[in-house]
C-alpha cells in the first residue's frame, strides 16, 4: 500500500561524493530530517535513523548474500569479486552459521581475555621509541602495527613474513570499497591473489603439521563438520579477517585519538576518572564508527518510513548516521566519554554482530590506557590526513607531538 509520501521524491546519498567521504555527518543530519528512507540510485535505497537500522540489522527477511553481479560490478571480473563473494560478512545460515564456527573459538570472549597481557606489552613495544622522541604518528607508530601483529600471530604467520603480508593486507584495505575505482582493480587482483597464494601454502603446511593458531583450528573445526568448508572458503574468509581487523583498529584508534584532541575537555575528565575508560571506548566507536554501512537485500515486499520496498532491491543501512541520530543520542556531534546509555550500532547486529567485538574492545581499551597513563601532553604535530572511503573511516596519518608523564 503507498502512502502520501510517495507524491514526493526523497533525497539521493551519494556515498562517492569527495565531501561525504571526508566528513560524512552533516550529510547524514539533512537526510534523517526527511525520514528514516532516502534514495541510493537505481534499485537501491539507505536508511538513516537509529530506530530502522536497529531494528533493520536483525531482520529475517533481508539477506546478507548480494548477487554475483553485483561484486563484479564493484571489483569487476577477476579474484577480488571472488572473494567478496566468499566473504563471511557476505553470506547467510547456514552457511554463515558454518562459517562463524570455524572461528569463534579464537574470538570468544575469555580467549581473548587470556591476550590481555600480550596485547598490553605489544603496545609497550610500540610506545617505546615515542617516549624518547615526544613525537609519533598514531596511525603507522601504533593503529597499522598493532592489528598486523595481532592477525599475523593469531592466524599462525611465522614472524620473517609479517611485513610482507601486512604490507600486502593493507594494500587490500586500500582498494576495498562499494566501488574499486577501475584505475585500482588491477590492484585488487593482483593483491588478493598473492595473499590467496600465500595462506593456501600455510594452510598446507597445517594440514601436515598442525599447530595452536587459528589456521589449524579452522581446519580441525572443518574436518568435525558434517558439511566440510573447502579450503577457498577458509583462505578466504582468512584474508576477511585481516581486512576486519585492520580497518576496524587502525579506525578506533585514529579516530579516537583525533577526538580526544578536537575535544580536551573530555581528554582531562579521562585522566582526572580512568574509571571512564570502558565508556570511552564506547563513546568513539560512536562517534566516529570505523564501519559507516552494510548492504542487504530484501528478501520480500516491505515497507519502511511509509514507503514500499520491493523484492531484490539493495537497502544500505547507514550505521554512521543511526549513531548520529538525535532522537536517540542527546547531542551526537559531541564527544562525551561518560555517555550512558550508549547503545550504538558499530559493531553491527543481529547474527552479523561482528565477531572480532571484544578483541577490538580489548585492543582499544588497552591501547587508550597506555596513552593516556604515560603521555601528559596530547597535541597535533601537523594536519591529519583522513584515507578517502566510502565505507571507512579512518586516517591515513595523524602526526601527534606528546610528552611523557
Amino acid at each position: 500500500m503507498s502512502t502520501a509520501m510517495d507524491t514526493f521524491l526523497l533525497p539521493k546519498y551519494d556515498l562517492l561524493d569527495p565531501e561525504v567521504m571526508e566528513n560524512p555527518y552533516p550529510t547524514y543530519a539533512k537526510l534523517r530530517k526527511f525520514g528514516p528512507l532516502c534514495r541510493g540510485g537505481a534499485g537501491r535505497w539507505v536508511v538513516t535513523r537509529y530506530a530502522e537500522v536497529s531494528e533493520l540489522l536483525g531482520d529475517r527477511r533481508l539477506r546478507h548474500r548480494l548477487p554475483a553481479q553485483f561484486h563484479q560490478i564493484s571489483f569487476g571480473e577477476g579474484a577480488a569479486s571472488e572473494f567478496s563473494y566468499r566473504m563471511l560478512i557476505h553470506r547467510d545460515p547456514p552457511e554463515h552459521t558454518r562459517l562463524r564456527g570455524l572461528m569463534n573459538a579464537a574470538f570468544h570472549p575469555s580467549a581473548v581475555r587470556r591476550m590481555s597481557d600480550h596485547i598490553g606489552n605489544l603496545i609497550d613495544d610500540l610506545l617505546e621509541p615515542v617516549r624518547e622522541r615526544e613525537y609519533f604518528d598514531v596511525v603507522a607508530d601504533l593503529a597499522f602495527p598493532l592489528p598486523v601483529l595481532l592477525v599475523c600471530e593469531l592466524i599462525g604467520i611465522p614472524a620473517e613474513d609479517r611485513n610482507e603480508v601486512g604490507v600486502k593486507a593493507i594494500e587490500l584495505c586500500k582498494v576495498f570499497s562499494p566501488l574499486v575505482p577501475f584505475r585500482d582493480r588491477d590492484l585488487a587482483n593482483a593483491t588478493v591473489a598473492w595473499l590467496r597464494e600465500y595462506v593456501g601454502r600455510l594452510l598446507d603446511q597445517r594440514r601436515r603439521c598442525p599447530s595452536n593458531d587459528l589456521l589449524s583450528q579452522m581446519l580441525q573445526a572443518a574436518a568435525l563438520d558434517s558439511e566440510k568448508s573447502s579450503d577457498e572458503e577458509i583462505v578466504d574468509n582468512t584474508l576477511f579477517l585481516f581486512l576486519a581487523s585492520f580497518e576496524t583498529s587502525i579506525g578506533f584508534i585514529g579516530t579516537g585519538c583525533v577526538a580526544l584532541m578536537d575535544f580536551p575537555d573530555q581528554l582531562a575528565r579521562l585522566r582526572s576518572d580512568p574509571s571512564l575508560m570502558p565508556s570511552a571506548v564506547e563513546e568513539f566507536m560512536r562517534y566516529d564508527s570505523p564501519f559507516q554501512s552494510v548492504g542487504r537485500i530484501v528478501m520480500e515486499r516491505m515497507e519502511i518510513g511509509g514507503r514500499i520496498i520491493k523484492k531484490d532491491r539493495l537497502l544500505m543501512l547507514l550505521i554512521g548516521s543511526a549513531n548520529h541520530d538525535e532522537t536517540e543520542f542527546r547531542e551526537p556531534e559531541r564527544l562525551d566519554i561518560g555517555r550512558n546509555p550508549n547503545h550504538h550500532l558499530a559493531f553491527g547486529g543481529g547474527v552479523h554482530y561482528c565477531l572480532g567485538a571484544a578483541l577490538a574492545r580489548l585492543e582499544a581499551l588497552t591501547a587508550f590506557s597506555r596513552l593516556v597513563d604515560r603521555f601528559s601532553v596530547w597535541e597535533p604535530n601537523g594536519k591529519p590526513v583522513r584515507r578517502p572511503s566510502a565505507l571507512f573511516r579512518s586516517y591515513a596519518s595523524i602526526p601527534m607531538r606528546v610528552k611523557v608523564a
